[in-house]
């Protein structure tokens, strides 16, 4: 099962970058592929169970589910449910650690997937460097 994976370090204190990061509609704010987002109705931004629609950059549409709120351990989980990929699942985790010698944050962000082998290294090129490197570049001002 494949696992793309990016990190980076954020400047500024955890606990300020995880306030920008838990908003489970907060995306656009940060990420420069996502246009916008909007919680369906049924749940809060911050509550298991929301579902988000992230309008992309591009036009397409993604619909994901947060499926782990984690404060302590500064992390969500989340699943798509509908979206452009050819994947059969998707479940995706974004975690945030204090870089102790310098008072930034260290953010990993991560997913496994299924999908058709043939179709893997298009995803996980997408997947890691399209999603989570430009969201943790975004986060980080660049």
């Amino acid at each position: 099962m494949p696992r793309p994976y990016a990190s980076g370090i954020v400047p500024g204190d955890v606990d300020e970058v995880w306030r920008r990061v838990r908003d489970f509609n907060g995306l656009p704010a940060f990420h420069p592929g996502i246009a916008s987002s909007e919680i369906e109705p049924g749940h809060s931004a911050t509550e298991v169970g929301a579902v988000r629609k992230l309008t992309l950059a591009d036009g397409g549409v993604v619909r994901e589910q947060l499926l782990c709120l984690d404060d302590p351990g500064r992390s969500y989980t989340y699943n798509i449910l509908d979206g452009p990929f050819p994947i059969r699942r998707y479940i995706s985790t974004i975690r945030l650690a204090p870089v102790t010698a310098t008072g930034d944050t260290f953010v990993e962000w991560w997913t496994e997937y299924d999908a058709d082998a043939a179709d893997e290294p298009t995803l996980n090129k997408t997947f890691s460097q399209g999603v989570f490197a430009a969201g943790i570049a975004g986060l980080a001002g660049g």
